[in-house]
């Protein structure tokens, strides 16, 4: 039996006690109507469709109605024209050809004398206009804008946006338009326009010269708003119409972005909302963080900045998470621009690592990195390091990360520098980087004074926990490194460091790490080595015998790695007179130049151990097992690094322009090895493919010197002798390479930049590579530095290679283009076949 009202239906469906008896209903339902409207009974379709958009809001089909609802538009009911134009907002969507049906009821409604008939119109069409129907009824839409019914102007206003949405081109009909609106006295109209100026904004950049002229005016209208006095029409909590100040206020920023004549318009009102706006309701902090943003973004002065942090400072002491949520994440976007304003909020910023909140902790967690600098390391380390200790199990990973970086930045002495990545390493150690662990071997190889220290501290440490993974390599390499140096003691003040050790203690150690229950491969091949360079630094002939005894053990693991190892540093006691040179200590790495930075930049970022640590497998001193990044990053603008800064840093050498790279001294010690265990070549190295990541994780102590090769596939290529280096963004970089006629070790690369989609001209190019420094490069100037659409440039560069290994750029693509695009990006290429070398 059909239901004849929508409250029965309602009524019927409400009573079902499962699903079933609900699609029963529903189904006899949806039959009964499209009976009805088969039967063409004008007098239950009204009733019909209300009954269908409920069950299309239930979530069944209703698709059937669509027809339906045309009719009813077409009735001259303002009735029936309201829920027919509800039902196609609610059952039509832009991409049916049945909305084209729609066009003619919308043009002639929007002229209808009924006012809320011309509502309904614009209303439908800003909800499901397509780019045919924005076309049509651009007209009707642009002529309602400067109706002189404010009611209608609203909605026209509204309408305008969903059609230059959909076609940018059609803006201009509203520019007049829109501008004429901005000084209507009804607030609705006002708020309006402003939403349809700022889409215009949005939509198309050229827009804003015409209504910066309109930023007096804006000025005005907030001044109106925050002097007036009551009014109860638009007052909220005590505010009179926030919802237009939020919009004026985001207007004013987009229009005082990088214009310096706006800004200064606009000062002084924004001082006077930040000062007189109250911030006990939600309202007024509404209002006040659009402030802040408005004042960040804009060329203000530094005293209005400065007001704006401290705003934000407020917002951090009031109780409801989500206004100190949004106060960490816009201090996290504005650090940068006035450091010191920040720093004075800093006890609040740690305060919030103790929230109950983790989404609040992590916010504050990454303003706490941003803060630090060499006068506050000390302190916000201390903190950050309490915070480690209780930090949930997702935050470890990147904030030894970032303590780290922090602590190689702006330590105040390398004793702090040690100590506190020790302290990391204790507190978090399984989840320290590879890249970081290779970085503080480094620090300690170079900071000889603190060998006997560092090798004490580190032994205490694992005397008391072996839990932590990279403790445990830590202190294994630096014990296998600096063995002689810790049975000899010294004179410490710190009660944990051991005055005295023997040999027979240290191999005990070592040891009880392989005997425990958190050792695994790498585990056991770094105790192995150490174990071995142990033989070269003790002195008696029982604990040489005994480490022999106990390295004789692995002879026949199941590990073929450890068992080879072991193998192979048994062979190495029957041949003394090579065994001490094979074992002798680590050379000093060498200090690498600091990146400089600016100033204001004190953000650490996870993509700042590019810069900061040389493990790329091409000159690094100890190499864990880690995979080198081939993948292109994005830097910061070229006034935040200074661009040969980068390159060296990254690759331990410079172009050719600057400083030559220092060429690599022979490893005789690694020639002797090979030759030992009857290597076919006692020339050129050769790593196995097949066995890279063994060698590399075994070989992380350098006691074979192989540094970590990696064999990396060529790229495709587009030619018979071009090989891609760079595509992105329609620039590419192609280079065609060919032996020296004169010198086969020298390659000269011919290096074709070509502009085939950008879409502009390309200005400004900065090309510049790095290699390995076993090679040296010389670099010729470009044949242009600015690039027209499909055209090309060339540059020749040279890289000598004596050792014939594989030739690894790194590449660093810096251009412009007349729109204000800029593009700073790194590269690297390995693709060169092995007749290349």
């Amino acid at each position: 039996m059909p239901y004849h009202r929508l409250k029965d239906l309602i009524k019927a469906i409400r009573a079902c006690k499962t699903a079933a008896d609900e699609r029963a209903v529903i189904q006899k339902e949806s039959a009964a109507i499209r009976t009805s409207f088969k039967e063409e009974n004008n007098d239950a379709r009204h009733s019909n469709v209300a009954k269908l958009l409920y069950i299309h809001m239930l979530g069944y089909p209703a698709h059937f109605g669509q027809i339906e609802c045309l009719k009813l538009v077409a009735s001259n009911r303002f009735a029936d024209k309201r829920l027919g134009y509800l039902g196609i907002m609610l059952l039509l969507d832009e991409n049916q050809e049945v909305l084209t049906l729609v066009t003619n009821s919308l043009k002639n409604d929007m002229n209808h004398s009924n006012m809320y008939i011309v509502g309904l119109a614009l209303c439908t069409l800003g909800n499901i206009s397509s780019p045919e129907m924005a076309r049509d009824l651009c007209a009707e839409v642009e002529k309602l804008l400067g109706s002189s019914n404010a009611y209608i102007r609203k909605k026209a206003a509204l309408c305008a946006m969903r059609i230059i949405r959909k076609v940018s081109d059609l803006q201009e009909n509203f520019l007049s338009r829109a501008k004429n609106n901005l000084s209507d006295r009804n607030h609705g109209v006002l708020l309006t326009a402003i939403t349809l100026i700022i889409e215009m904004c949005y939509q198309n950049p050229e827009t804003l010269q015409t209504f910066r002229k309109a930023v007096p005016l804006l000025v005005r209208h907030l001044k109106t708003l925050v002097s007036a006095g009551f009014s109860q029409e638009h007052d909220v909590t005590g505010v009179t119409d926030p919802f237009l100040q939020v919009k004026i206020l985001r207007l004013l920023r987009i229009l005082g972005k990088g214009d310096a004549e706006a800004s200064e318009t606009m000062n002084d009102i924004l001082a006077q909302v930040a000062t007189n706006t109250e911030s006990s309701k939600n309202v007024g902090n509404s209002i006040l963080y659009e402030t802040v943003q408005t004042i960040m973004e804009i060329q203000s002065e530094s005293g209005l900045r400065v007001l704006a942090i401290n705003i934000l400072g407020k917002f951090l002491t009031n109780r409801d998470n989500n206004i100190r949520y949004v106060a960490l994440t816009t201090l996290n976007k504005t650090v940068s621009i006035d450091t010191n304003a920040v720093q004075r909020h800093r006890n609040i910023i740690l305060d919030c690592l103790r929230d109950g909140d983790i989404s609040i902790r992590r916010r504050a967690l990454e303003l706490s990195f941003a803060l630090i600098n060499e006068s506050n390391v000390r302190v916000l380390t201390r903190e950050l390091l309490a915070f480690l200790e209780v930090a949930d199990n997702e935050f470890k990973q990147g904030m030894t990360t970032k303590i780290c970086l922090a602590a190689d930045r702006f330590a105040p002495n390398k004793r702090w520098h040690i100590d506190t990545v020790l302290r990391v390493l204790k507190l978090a150690g399984n989840y320290v980087r590879e890249e970081i662990l290779s970085n503080f071997i480094r620090l300690v190889a170079q900071t000889t004074e603190l060998n006997a220290y560092t090798a004490q501290k580190l032994y205490a440490a694992l005397k008391s926990d072996i839990s932590q993974e990279s403790l445990t390599l830590a202190g294994v390499w630096v014990v296998g490194e600096y063995g002689d140096i810790l049975i000899k003691g010294g004179n410490f003040e710190e009660e944990e460091l051991v005055k005295e050790v023997t040999e027979s203690d240290v191999i005990d150690l070592l040891e009880s790490i392989l005997a425990g229950p958190y050792a695994n491969q790498v585990t056991r091949e770094y105790v192995l080595t150490a174990l071995m360079k142990l033989t070269s630094r003790f002195t008696s002939i029982s604990s040489i015998q005994r480490i022999q005894a106990y390295i004789e053990k692995y002879n026949t693991s199941i590990e073929v790695e450890i068992q080879q190892r072991a193998v192979e540093y048994g062979n190495l006691f029957k041949v003394e007179t090579i065994r001490p040179a094979v074992l002798e200590r680590m050379p000093i790495p060498e200090v690498k130049e600091e990146v400089i930075r600016p100033t204001g930049d004190t953000g650490l970022l996870l993509e700042d151990i590019g810069a900061n640590s040389s493990n790329s497998g091409i000159d690094s001193l100890v190499d864990f097992g880690g995979n080198d990044s081939t993948q292109s990053k994005k830097h910061a603008p070229e006034n935040n690094k200074p661009p040969v800064d980068i390159l060296a840093d990254i690759f331990g050498s410079e172009s050719a322009e600057t400083t030559p790279p220092v060429a690599v001294e022979p490893q005789n010690v690694k020639h002797d090895i090979i030759s030992l265990f009857n290597s076919e070549s006692t020339t050129t190295p050769v790593t196995p493919v097949q066995n890279i990541h063994q060698t590399t994780s075994l070989d992380s102590l350098g006691l074979l010197g192989l540094g970590g090769t990696e064999v990396s596939s060529p790229p495709s290529t587009t030619a018979t002798d071009q090989y891609v280096a760079y595509n992105k963004n329609g620039f590419k970089i192609s280079l065609n390479p060919s032996k020296d006629t004169n010198n086969p070790n020298i390659l000269n690369i011919e290096v074709t930049f070509l502009n085939i989609g950008v879409g502009a001209t390309v200005q400004n190019l900065l090309f510049q590579a790095a290699v390995p420094k076993t090679q040296k490069l010389q670099m010729q100037p470009p044949s242009s530095t600015t690039i027209l659409p499909g055209a090309t440039a060339q540059q020749i560069i040279r890289v000598a290679n004596p050792q014939k290994s594989n030739v690894r750029l790194r590449l660093r693509i810096v251009y412009s283009t007349p729109t204000g695009a800029k593009v700073d990006e790194i590269s690297e290429f390995s693709g060169f076949p092995q007749e290349f070398w």
